[in-house]
């Protein structure tokens, strides 16, 4: 044992006293392996990190599918007709993503609110900190105003008082008794949520609407969740058949899921491309490895033929290069951590927060164990193989060449596979890359078509006690415009529903849209106030803007997007009629006024969706109520200079129009449309890095093969000088090879890019909807980029075969 660690601990010694190799090599080790843990933790941070509630693998969300196949929203009639299910314990519902006007903690403010049922804290299994959960009474419509603490609102506005239970805050201008504070971990599982409110849903709910309220169940031990989907889609389709509106159904329309799959849904395919990016950069790190260890194992031949003629065992023979290898395993792989710890810093500001559940990116023991675990076991293996091809370094011959033999044919036909094998896997991640990289640089190029300069946004949420109705909420928009459009600078004000960078209300009217003639179509609805389209710049292609005059008492009129009008009306749409069904009681007739571009409302990666612009003052009641259940209005200010300058005259006109009123998101617009297109911009960058990395560890490995390959042949070149042999020959010779090589490496990854094109091809349209999956252009510049990296890492080997000495490489004859 003393003399194995002897050998050891002198590879380690000689590896030190001249780090070049082991820098090289365990540079190249760490780069695989930092690209690799950094994926792995964002993705266990993100898909497989646990939800902090008990047995989670139980929870499964309950609603309509979506086109995916992933259930999303149910509405309150449809939730009746859960109730019971087989392998169902708890059944809870909940409304996210809303905001709310609260005063009586400090100043006023507008806060995210969730709506919940009793039954969902039941259902999570999460205890309140303080108080309780709402009871029967109170989750009935017009119950006790009561009002539930989110975790960190507790904590930021009462300092964790433990006595808060029974004091008041006025949501809406109305008194709520506090009645409870949630843990962390509620927020954590449904999103922001500084006050919890309770749904309030009728026993006999007649309300179809689905407007991103969620069911929620836990399922009994060992019960089946596709079973539960099969029941649920069996109730929810004899509803409706009774109804006389579900005898054509074909396929499933409403099933289950579990939780975690649902939340982690959109970030899933981009996340497992990103994995799949970075398994392929580690294993051409490790294919690098596997040569740079060859090389450096056919550098000892002449080393281990004394020592084998001297009567060295085996083992004492392999020691130094497993000695070696271990050491590069463990300095590539705490090189790898730091770079991945590192990137992870600086990705933590850019990565959405929906894919982190609102935490934070860390590397966990599990990361250190794979980082440890892929960098001794590759480099271990590495330099098993190249002993194993390098055994022939015990023969005679290696003695009677006093180590001026080189590399062999049989060595050398090993390292010119892994160079082939390294540019092959280079060319299929590049291939693949170029291709989501040319769909999201023309996504992130991509005109949204809206202005967004020099606009400062802000969110106002009317209090519910002092503006009721649609006509007080008209009044106090109308004031609060024209305030603002004495602002210094400013110039244009509107008010909408809806900035054109934001997710829209889609079905906020209860129901979907059609035409005359019964072609009923998804959109998103937009109440404006006059001035909008011009604020934003938004092209009216055909009619008119909306007036003033477009009020409740007169004819109601709609204007609608280019895609809408080319796909519904062929083209000319002015005149023409919408119907949109009012709560089961007719419909509401609105005359197209005007066609106005399409615009890119959930950014880029998303495809266009029908938008319906309406004005503000012709909104009815019934859809006003839901839209204030839902969102706040926006106001839009635009003008000259910095739009941050307005600030101030923003919270003075509000103070002389409404004190008592908050607002929330003072913003440009521009960093609205910074975060809509986030996720393309994130991701461009990071394809980018992966294919720039597979695109380096390519051309160091054939410049090592190569520059160890001409160290080795000194002597051969030397005699061809001797014998007259011209330096461009011995020029064009190394190059020949080198360049072979790379060609061959090509063809096998172009081959390959090509085989693997169906798989690109889904996920292409899943995440940029398009499925275009060989683009010529970007198998051209693939071949091109690798020609030119493995000519450059060629030339440098083959300029100093060109300048050896005859003399200085014969001098050892």
């Amino acid at each position: 044992m003393n003399i194995w660690l002897i050998e050891i601990w002198r590879s380690w010694r000689a590896s030190l006293r001249r780090p070049g190799f082991l820098l090289l090599a365990s540079g190249v080790l760490a780069l695989g392996i930092g690209a690799s843990v950094a994926v792995a933790a964002l993705i266990q941070n993100s898909l497989w990190r646990p939800l902090p509630v008990p047995q989670p693998s139980r929870l499964a969300v309950i609603g309509s599918l979506h086109d995916n196949g992933h259930p999303g929203g149910i509405s309150p009639h449809e939730y009746q007709y859960l109730d019971k299910l087989d392998g169902v314990v708890s059944l809870g519902l909940w409304r996210p993503r809303s905001t709310v006007n609260v005063a009586g903690a400090g100043a006023p403010a507008q806060l995210p609110v969730i709506y919940m049922d009793k039954g969902l804290v039941p259902t999570l299994d999460v205890q309140p900190v303080l108080g309780r959960n709402f009871d029967a009474q109170e989750d009935r419509p017009h119950g006790p105003p009561v009002v539930i603490l989110g975790y960190g609102f507790w904590q930021r506005s009462y300092g964790g008082d433990p006595h808060v239970i029974g004091r008041s805050l006025r949501v809406e201008g109305v008194p709520h008794t506090i009645v409870g504070v949630l843990p962390a971990a509620f927020n954590t599982v449904l999103g922001p949520g500084d006050v919890v409110l309770p749904t309030a849903v009728p026993v006999d709910s007649r309300d179809y609407s689905r407007n991103g309220t969620v069911a929620l169940a836990r399922l009994a031990p060992g019960a089946d969740i596709a079973a539960v989907s099969a029941q649920t889609d069996a109730r929810e389709r004899t509803m409706y058949r009774d109804m006389g509106m579900g005898g054509n159904w074909k396929k499933p329309r409403f099933g289950a899921e579990g939780l975690a799959s649902t939340v982690q849904q959109d970030a899933q395919p981009m996340l497992l491309l990103f994995m799949a990016s970075a398994l392929l950069v580690l294993l051409i790190a490790l294919v690098n490895l596997t040569n740079l260890m060859l090389l450096r194992a056919l550098s000892r031949n002449h080393d281990a033929a004394v020592r084998s003629a001297l009567g060295a065992p085996l083992l004492r023979l392999m020691l130094p290069a497993l000695g070696e290898g271990l050491l590069v395993g463990g300095v590539g792989a705490l090189l790898g951590m730091a770079l991945a710890t590192t990137g992870l810093a600086l990705l933590q500001g850019f990565i959405p927060a929906e894919w982190l559940w609102g935490g934070r990116l860390h590397v966990g023991a599990t990361a250190w164990l794979l980082a440890f675990a892929v960098g001794l076991l590759g480099a271990l293996l590495a330099a098993g193989l190249a002993l194993w091809r390098s055994r022939s370094a015990t023969t005679v011959d290696e003695l009677r060449e006093g180590g001026r033999s080189g590399i062999g044919l049989r060595s050398g036909r090993l390292g010119r596979v892994l160079v082939v094998a390294q540019v092959a896997l280079a060319a299929v991640l590049l291939c693949a890359a170029g291709v989501f990289m040319h769909g999201l640089y023309d996504a992130s190029r991509l005109q949204l078509g809206f202005a967004d300069t020099n606009i400062l946004t802000f969110d106002l949420a009317p209090v519910k006690a002092d503006y009721p109705d649609v006509a007080s909420i008209n009044v106090l928009a109308q004031r609060l415009v024209q305030r603002l459009q004495a602002i210094s600078g400013v110039t244009d004000v509107a008010v909408t529903t809806n900035l054109p960078a934001s997710n829209g209300l889609i079905g906020q009217l209860q129901t979907n849209p059609h035409t005359p003639d019964g072609k009923e179509f998804v959109a998103q609805y937009h109440g404006i106030g006059p001035g909008f389209l011009k604020l934003f710049s938004i092209p009216l292609r055909e009619g008119r803007d909306f007036t003033r005059g477009d009020t409740a008492g007169n004819e109601r009129v709609v204007i609608v997007s280019q895609d809408l009008a080319d796909t519904y009306y062929g083209g000319h749409a002015v005149g023409k009629m919408i119907d949109v069904p009012r709560d089961g009681d007719g419909v509401w007739p609105l005359r197209i006024a005007g066609v106005v571009g399409a615009t890119y409302q959930r950014g880029p990666l998303q495809p266009l969706q029908p938008v319906l612009y309406i004005p503000l003052m012709q909104m009815p009641e019934s859809s006003m109520t839901i839209i204030r259940a839902m969102e706040p209005l926006r106001f839009a200010l635009r003008g000259h200079g910095n739009p941050m300058d307005w600030q101030a005259g923003v919270r003075a006109a509000l103070a002389e129009i409404a004190p008592e009123q908050p607002i929330a998101n003072l913003r440009t617009m521009q960093h609205i449309v910074r975060q809509t297109t986030a996720s393309a911009r994130l991701s461009l960058w990071l394809i980018g890095l992966f294919a720039a990395l597979a695109l380096l560890l390519a051309a160091a490995g054939l410049y090592a093969v190569m520059a160890v390959a001409v160290a080795a042949r000194e002597r051969e070149f030397g005699v061809r000088m001797a014998l007259g042999a011209a330096p461009w020959r011995l020029l064009q010779l190394v190059m020949r090879g080198g360049l072979g090589q790379i060609v061959v490496g090509l063809a096998i990854g172009v081959v390959a890019a090509l085989a693997a094109s169906h798989a690109v091809a889904v996920l292409l349209m899943t995440l940029l909807g398009r499925s275009n999956a060989f683009d010529p252009a970007v198998v051209l510049g693939v071949c091109v980029v690798l020609a030119v990296a493995g000519l450059l890492a060629c030339l440098l080997p083959a300029l100093r075969a060109a300048r050896v000495a005859p003399m200085r490489a014969l001098r050892g004859e």
